[in-house]
C-alpha cells in the first residue's frame, strides 16, 4: 500500500510539474490590440466638497481593495472592488501627516506622508497591513515625500522627496530620495551633494534663488527597473532624471533631457488663448523643456525603456518666480527681427516662458525662447536618448475628437496645453499597452507601444464627469476580481474614480 501511495504521489508531482512547465514555457498568446474594448464598469466619488479627496490610488489583489490618497480628510480611503461593478467603501486608514502617495505590494500598503508642521521639514513613510489596516512600521524620509513606490520584488520602498522651498524662498531644503530596505528594516535618505559645483548639461536646470545643486533638485516621481536594481526618478523643474542604484543606495548619474524644437515639422503647438481660434497649430521659434512628471520603466522584448509624461512645471513663489509671458521679454533684435509681431497676444505674446533660461550671451536680452513641458509623452532608452516622442499628436488628436475639451476649452493653450501628467503600462498577451493621463484636457489616451519606436493610438477614454486624472492603476487579468484586465483612473479635481474593464 505504501509503495502504491508513493507511486501515486510521484505521478501527481510529475503531472503538476509538466503542467507548470508547459504553462511557464507556453508562447505568449497573440493579441489584436485594435479589437480590444475598454468598458467603464463602475465609477464612484470619494468624499464630498472641493477637490483633493482622490489623488493617487493602488490596488491590492490579495484583499481586492483599492487604496486612495485622500489629503482632504487626512486618510487613505479604502474601497472593496471584489465586485468591481459595485464598489463598496470600507473603513479608511487615518494617517499622521498629509498623504501624498500610496503603493501596495502583496498585502502591504506604503504611504508617503508630508510633515504637517512644515512642508520643508522631513516627512515619513508609513507601512500598513492591507487586511487589518494596522500600522506596522514608520520610516523617516526627506522633506516633502511626494511619491512612493515598491520595487517589483518588494524588497525596497522608495520615495521621491521633493524638498520644495517655502513661499518666501528663505527655506529651501535639499531634494532627496529615501530607500527602505525591507530585509533590514532600515531607511537611508540620499541626496545630491556629490553633484554640487557640477554642470550636468543637456539643458538640465539649476536656477533657484541662491541654491546649490543639491538644494535646487526636486525629485518628483519614481519608476523601478524590472530586476529591482535601479530606480529612475524624474526631476521635473530641473528637466532631468536621476539614476539610483538601489543596492548601493547611491545616485549614480543625473541625465539632462534636452529640449524639443517647436519649429520643426510634427512639433506644432497652439500657443495662444487670445487668437480667437482653438486648435491654431503652428510652428514657432520656441524650445519645449520636457520636465516630466510621471515616469514608467518597462521592458519590451528584453530591452528596457522609460516612458515620461511631459507635463512641465514652473517655479512661481512670492520670494522668487521665473514665470513670465513672452510679450514681457526683451528679445534680441538680431535673433528675432520680427519680435514685435511674435510678441502679439495672438501669436507668442501670451505663451508662458522663463526668465531662468534664454539669455545665452548674458547681454540682458533673450536669445532663445522656452515653454514649460513638451505637450507630449516620450519613450527613452535608459541612457536618456529619445526613442520616440509623440510630437504634437496629443494636442491635434484631442482637438480632432473633442474640440470642446481641447486645452481645457483653449484656456490652457498659453500654458502647458493638455498637461500629460500620468503614465502606466500593461502587458496583454504579446502586446504592451501604454496609458497617458491628460490633467487639463481630461481622460486617458491609450496606445499600443509594442513597437516602442512607433506606438499606435488606440483610443481616448474620456468621461466629462472626471476632471484632472492624477493617478493611473492597472490590474492584470490574473490578479483582477473580474478575471479581465482593469484600468483604474483617479481624478483629483472631481474626486471621482472610474474603473475600465479591458477585453
Amino acid at each position: 500500500m505504501k509503495n502504491q501511495l508513493l507511486q501515486f504521489c510521484t505521478a501527481a508531482i510529475l503531472i503538476l510539474s509538466v503542467v507548470s512547465c508547459t504553462r511557464d514555457n507556453a508562447p505568449t498568446p497573440p493579441v489584436n490590440t485594435s479589437a480590444l474594448t475598454f468598458t467603464k464598469i463602475s465609477s464612484f466619488t470619494n468624499g464630498t466638497g472641493e477637490e483633493g479627496f482622490a489623488e493617487i490610488s493602488a490596488f491590492d489583489p490579495l484583499t481586492a481593495q483599492l487604496f486612495i490618497v485622500n489629503p482632504a480628510q487626512a486618510e487613505i480611503s479604502v474601497w472593496d472592488l471584489s465586485n468591481s461593478k459595485i464598489p463598496i467603501q470600507n473603513t479608511g486608514i487615518s494617517v499622521s501627516g498629509i498623504p501624498n502617495s500610496v503603493a501596495v505590494h502583496e498585502g502591504k500598503v506604503a504611504v508617503a506622508l508630508e510633515n504637517t508642521t512644515s512642508k520643508q521639514a522631513n516627512g515619513t513613510i508609513a507601512l500598513y497591513d492591507a487586511t487589518s489596516k494596522i500600522l506596522e512600521n514608520t520610516y523617516p524620509a526627506g522633506a516633502l515625500p511626494d511619491m512612493v513606490a515598491f520595487s517589483p520584488d518588494g524588497n525596497y520602498i522608495i520615495t521621491a522627496n521633493e524638498g520644495e522651498p517655502n513661499d518666501e524662498y528663505t527655506n529651501d531644503p535639499e531634494g532627496s530620495i529615501t530607500i527602505v530596505d525591507r530585509k533590514t528594516k532600515q531607511a537611508v535618505t540620499i541626496g545630491f551633494t556629490a553633484f554640487n559645483g557640477q554642470t550636468i548639461g543637456n539643458d538640465f536646470r539649476i536656477f533657484g534663488k541662491g541654491a546649490s545643486v543639491a538644494q535646487d533638485i526636486e525629485p518628483e516621481y519614481v519608476a523601478v527597473s524590472k530586476d529591482s536594481k535601479t530606480a529612475y526618478v524624474t526631476l521635473q523643474e530641473n528637466n532631468g532624471i536621476a539614476v539610483v542604484d538601489l543596492q548601493a543606495k547611491t545616485v549614480t548619474s543625473i541625465i539632462g533631457l534636452g529640449v524639443k524644437d517647436h519649429s520643426l515639422v510634427g512639433n506644432q503647438l497652439d500657443a495662444s488663448n487670445k487668437d480667437d481660434r482653438a486648435g491654431n497649430f503652428k510652428n514657432w521659434p520656441v524650445f519645449g523643456l520636457y520636465q516630466p512628471d510621471a515616469i514608467e520603466a518597462v521592458e519590451i522584448k528584453g530591452s528596457p525603456y522609460l516612458v515620461t509624461a511631459n507635463e512641465g512645471d514652473a517655479r512661481d513663489y512670492d520670494g522668487f518666480s521665473e514665470e513670465v509671458r513672452i510679450k514681457d521679454l526683451v528679445l534680441d533684435p538680431d535673433v528675432f527681427p520680427d519680435a514685435a509681431t511674435l510678441q502679439l497676444d495672438e501669436n507668442l505674446g501670451r505663451l508662458k516662458t522663463t526668465t531662468a533660461n534664454g539669455d545665452i550671451d548674458n547681454d540682458g536680452d533673450v536669445d532663445q525662447l522656452y515653454a514649460y513641458g513638451a505637450r507630449s509623452f516620450t519613450i527613452w532608452n535608459t541612457s536618456g536618448s529619445v526613442i520616440y516622442d509623440s510630437g504634437d499628436f496629443l494636442g491635434k488628436k484631442t482637438f480632432e475628437l473633442r474640440s470642446d475639451l481641447f486645452n481645457n476649452n483653449d484656456s490652457r493653450s498659453d500654458d502647458k496645453g493638455a498637461e500629460p501628467e500620468s503614465v502606466i503600462t500593461l502587458k496583454i498577451g504579446d502586446k504592451t499597452l501604454l496609458f497617458i493621463g491628460l490633467e487639463r484636457t481630461g481622460g486617458v489616451f491609450v496606445f499600443d507601444m509594442t513597437d516602442p519606436f512607433s506606438p499606435t493610438f488606440l483610443q481616448w477614454l474620456v468621461e466629462t464627469s472626471d476632471i484632472g486624472p492624477e493617478g493611473l492603476t492597472v490590474v492584470p487579468a490574473i490578479k483582477s476580481p473580474t478575471e479581465h484586465d482593469l484600468l483604474i483612473v483617479t481624478n483629483e479635481v472631481s474626486s471621482t474614480v472610474t474603473v475600465y474593464e479591458i477585453k
